[in-house]
């Protein structure tokens, strides 16, 4: 009985444990072993989100950039101030009709004629002025005689006396008479040099021995008393180079310096000194104005272009390529290399640019390790490797 009963329960075991359920269970254990396996990911995944991280600089994630340096030195270079300007005549003289207004009959010089003091440039309608400067040299040739006769009369009377049969009152008249007639060759001839001197200004001439610069008289123009100037005249052929410098190298420079003036298409320079340096400084364009006197030369014609070059000082100065100097609304600056390998901002003054670079006038010795390109993209204070690569500049 006991043997039966054991191999029902067994019998009934195989029943409940077909093969569908042992495999659902497998199904569910692994589904929970997934569960969890997840479930401790995101954990951990949200551990190290919640934990800060570390700060990563630009140089450790890309490198610290890579610069070329240059070290100047310094090198023999001549301090010099450049500007630019214009050729004037020293002294320009407007020459006008400074009389009756007229009718232009004759010029006689043309822009560029060297001409004379006194020498006639043009000349006036006359027609009307002569004739009257001759009647009235006639009336004072007549009242020098009417004045002679007075007083050859008036001296007779005087000598006939009461004996002639004059009274007193006869020679007071005749006195009178000769005292009138003088008077009136003075007023004859005052009138005559009147007349005279606007028949004189007529003639349109040179006050000064010059040069004629422009012309604005033509033959049957009318030429109005105080109206445009006629001509133009260079005094005495003198010529200057007015030129507009920079504000800080007005102080550099003196009166009676030496002074090289180029004019465009002409290599040989014109040798001049500085006369004049402007006493005030244009509050817009920061300039002031400079003035060399030149020796005249035809080559010298007002109205040109020129440039103009002051040699200051010869010295030692650092010699720096242009693509190292960079210049903002703060003024022109380099980037130098320190000890500890970051850039630094050098303010520096730059003296000229010559062929062999840009001499610097002021700010650094020569000495310093200087960025030679592209300093543009960098920052004061930035780590940067410099390239030994390079060629080294002295």
């Amino acid at each position: 009985m006991g043997a039966q009963l054991q191999e029902k329960t067994q019998a009934d075991v195989v029943v409940l444990d077909p093969p569908s359920a042992r495999a659902r269970r497998r199904w569910l254990y692994g589904a929970a072993g997934a569960v969890a396996v997840i479930a401790i990911a995101a954990a951990i995944w949200m551990s190290e989100a919640s934990a800060p991280k570390a700060v990563t600089t630009l140089a450790a994630q890309a490198g610290a950039p890579l610069v070329s340096v240059v070290t100047p030195g310094v090198q023999p270079v001549s301090t010099e101030v450049n500007f630019t300007g214009t050729i004037e005549a020293r002294h320009q003289l407007p020459i006008g009709n400074s009389g009756d207004t007229g009718r232009i009959v004759a010029v006689y010089v043309q822009v560029g004629d060297s001409v004379k003091r006194g020498q006639l440039l043009a000349k006036l309608d006359d027609s009307v002025l002569a004739p009257q400067v001759e009647q009235l040299t006639a009336s004072l040739a007549q009242a020098r005689a009417q004045a002679a006769l007075s007083a050859a009369e008036y001296r007779r009377g005087v000598a006939a006396g009461p004996a002639g049969g004059l009274s007193a009152q006869d020679i007071e008249k005749l006195q009178a008479a000769a005292i009138m007639d003088a008077a009136n060759i003075k007023v004859v001839a005052a009138q005559l040099a009147v007349m005279r001197a606007k028949l004189a200004l007529t003639r349109i001439v040179a006050p000064v021995d010059g040069v004629v610069l422009t012309r604005n008289a033509e033959v049957g123009q009318i030429a109005g008393s105080g109206g445009p100037a006629l001509f133009d005249l260079e005094d005495a052929g003198q010529v200057e180079m007015i030129g507009q410098i920079a504000e800080q190298d007005m102080t550099d420079l003196k009166v009676g310096q030496s002074a090289d003036v180029y004019l465009i298409g002409n290599s040989r320079p014109f040798v001049g000194h500085i006369w004049l340096l402007g006493a005030v400084i244009d509050p817009q364009t920061r300039l002031g104005e400079v003035r060399i006197a030149l020796t005249p030369d035809p080559a010298l014609r007002p109205g040109a272009f020129a440039r103009s070059s002051v040699t200051l000082a010869r010295a030692q100065r650092p010699v720096l390529p242009q693509t190292a100097v960079m210049a903002d609304s703060e003024g022109s600056y380099v980037y130098v290399i320190t000890a500890l390998g970051e850039v630094q901002r050098r303010a520096v003054r730059v003296g000229s640019v010559t062929p062999a670079g840009v001499v610097i006038a002021d700010g650094l010795t020569g000495h310093e390790r200087v960025v030679s390109m592209d300093g543009g993209f960098l920052h004061s204070g930035e780590q940067v490797t410099v390239d030994v690569t390079a060629a080294p500049q002295s």
